[in-house]
Formats: C-alpha cells, sequence, structure tokens
C-alpha cells in the first residue's frame, strides 16, 4: 500500500492536478486548497461545497497534517511564543510578537539546526530533521488560530526560528508558495522575510524565484572574528558574501536587511562598526543591531548599553539607516537565539 499524501504540503497548482487525475474539475483543487488553510478546518468532512466522492477518495490517498500546540506562553511584554508537537513526536518552537497594531510571526524551519553558531542556544540542539512545507506554513495558520482565528492580526511572516531555512530550499520554498497563494492566507510578497547565515547559492536562486524580504545574519566585520562565531564563513566567506548580495534582484525600494548581533568586547567596537560600514558602502541594506540576550551555557556577555549606542552612531555618520532591535520575549526564552531551550531541558 502507497503512503498516503501530505496534502497541505501541496500547492493549489499540484492541488489542481490532484484533482483532475481523480476525475474531478480543477476548480475544485482550488476550492479544497482554500479549506485546506480556513482556520479552524482540520477535516474532510467540513469540507461543505466538495462532492462527497472526493471527500472520500481524498480520505483514501491523503491526509490533513497538522501541529498541535503543546505549551503557550506569553510574556510580559504581550510576546507568545507556542511550542508545537509534530505528528513525529518531535517539538519546534515559534514566537508571535506584537507591534502597533499587528503582529510578526517568527517561524521555524528545522527541528534544530546544523549551522553552529556559537552564540545561539539553538544550535546546542544540533540537527534533527528538515520540517515539511505543511509543518512550515501550519505555524502561521496555528498563529492565527491563536490570535482568535483572524487573519488580518498576523501582517508578518519572519523565517528566523529555529533553523537555517535556506538548508531546507525546497521545502522553505514551496511554503512561501503557499503562504502567499490569494486563495490560501494571502502574505503579501513584501511580508514575509527570510533570513539566512549566508548559503550563497541558495542566497542567489531565492532572488530568482522568489519576491521576498532577504535579511543576512552577518555578526562579525572581519573575516575570522566571524568564522569563530560562525562556522558556516569557513565556507562562504565575507567578501564572497557580500558580493553575492550585490548579484541579489532587490525590487524598486527594498533593501537588504543586515543583521548584527552585538556581544561584548567580541564585535561591538567602534572599529568593528567602521568595518561594517565600509563593507557594506556598496549594497542597499539597512541595518538592524541586536543586544545578545544571555541564555545559561553561552559563554557571551551582553553589550553596554553605551556600545550599542556607539555602534549606531559611527553607522550614521556613514550614512546607514540603523534600527537598534527591541529585543522581547526574553523572559520566556523566545528572544532572538533561545528558542527551544526551555522545552527540551525541561523535558515538555
Amino acid at each position: 500500500m502507497s503512503e498516503k499524501l501530505d496534502i497541505r504540503s501541496l500547492t493549489c497548482e499540484e492541488l489542481e492536478a490532484l484533482v483532475t487525475s481523480q476525475g474531478f474539475e480543477a476548480y475544485r483543487g482550488r476550492q479544497l486548497f482554500k479549506w485546506l488553510w480556513t482556520p479552524g478546518v482540520h477535516s474532510f468532512d467540513r469540507m461543505s461545497n466538495l462532492p462527497l466522492r472526493l471527500r472520500r477518495r481524498l480520505k483514501e490517498i491523503s491526509f490533513i497534517n497538522f501541529i498541535d500546540p503543546i505549551n503557550i506562553q506569553e510574556s510580559r511584554d504581550g510576546t507568545k511564543k507556542f511550542a508545537s508537537r509534530l505528528k513525529c513526536g518531535q517539538v519546534v518552537e515559534s514566537v508571535i510578537i506584537p507591534e502597533d497594531g499587528h503582529n510578526t510571526l517568527c517561524i521555524s524551519s528545522q527541528v534544530g539546526c546544523q549551522m553552529g553558531c556559537s552564540f545561539c542556544r539553538t544550535a546546542k540542539m544540533g540537527f534533527i530533521r528538515n520540517l515539511e512545507p505543511s509543518e512550515i506554513v501550519l505555524q502561521a495558520l496555528t498563529a492565527i488560530e491563536i490570535l482568535g482565528s483572524d487573519r488580518k492580526k498576523l501582517r508578518n511572516i519572519v523565517f528566523m526560528g529555529m533553523g537555517e531555512p535556506l538548508n531546507n530550499y525546497e521545502n522553505v520554498s514551496k511554503a512561501i508558495s503557499i503562504l502567499q497563494d490569494r486563495e490560501g492566507l494571502d502574505f503579501s510578497k513584501r511580508r514575509i522575510t527570510v533570513s539566512t547565515c549566508g548559503i550563497i547559492p541558495k542566497i542567489l536562486r531565492l532572488g530568482k524565484e522568489h519576491e521576498v524580504g532577504l535579511a543576512v545574519s552577518l555578526h562579525a566585520s572581519f573575516d575570522k572574528k566571524r568564522s569563530d562565531l560562525m562556522p558556516v564563513n569557513r565556507k562562504y566567506g565575507l567578501d564572497d558574501l557580500l558580493q553575492a548580495l550585490k548579484s541579489y534582484p532587490l525590487p524598486r525600494r527594498r533593501r537588504i536587511t543586515i543583521e548584527y548581533l552585538l556581544l561584548r568586547d567580541i564585535n561591538d567596537s567602534s572599529q568593528d562598526a567602521r568595518e561594517l560600514a565600509r563593507k557594506l558602502s556598496s549594497l542597499r541594506t539597512k541595518i538592524n543591531l541586536i543586544a545578545f540576550n544571555e541564555v545559561p551555557g553561552i559563554p557571551f556577555k551582553a553589550p553596554k548599553k553605551e556600545a550599542v549606542l556607539e555602534f549606531q552612531k559611527v553607522l550614521q555618520d556613514k550614512g546607514f539607516t540603523v534600527t537598534i532591535r527591541k529585543s522581547k520575549g526574553a523572559d520566556i526564552d523566545a528572544a532572538c537565539g533561545q528558542l527551544y531551550a526551555r522545552v527540551v531541558e525541561a523535558g515538555e
């Protein structure tokens, strides 16, 4: 007996092909797609405008994947972190970040991470497996349900959770297509951002195949320092990475976001800032500074406030747009680099 299809991992076009292969009109595939991404609908039986014969056939050949939110925590600042149990028993975490009048969802693409960045608690898990397209998009659907099943309350999706998105490129690519489809959750191209530590071949492919925001975790402006912090730099060095970013096809008035995590006495000096400005001088970028969130088991310290402000000033004086990311959710281990720590250690 052949394995059943994970039907939520199929794009609308693939669903149209599926239903026509079963003897039904293509438009039934679009109806099916809409039902699959309607909050609260997790059963073929509820898809009332589909023929009964089609629903019975879909039950025979496919299943509707789901994730089970087993632990929802809310921070003092309103940030919500939810841990989701996958069908295989593994757990991933996602974070709903409140903004002015809307929310941003920080979404995971892998269980664990294989990149080994020395400042990241998630990296301590190692790599367990890639998430399927359905498991990626279901984090958005679950967030919408947590927010009262009001799609308008969730405005932005950022692939900045557990894992390196571009090391799961095929599944992330399909998830982006599903997220953006107007028949489903209908996220704007301007409202999805993919963050990477610098997988050069996949950065260039992403730019050719999708119109999404790109964020690059740089975290150092000198090669040796970056290699010490981020092993990926030993394969894809700074100069090669920055050259690739020059080739990235940016729509008009869009810029690449450079993420820079400040670690006390490691990469937070004025010299580091000046070198960063020099390296980024020919790129269309905006810079997002992130003060390190201290966590047990990671041997770095948060930068001093004066160092953060001086770093920002050096870059601003060079003409860059620089924001300091307000850390949210640290009290529930939902801040940058903290995901998954509490659930794993508590055995929840």
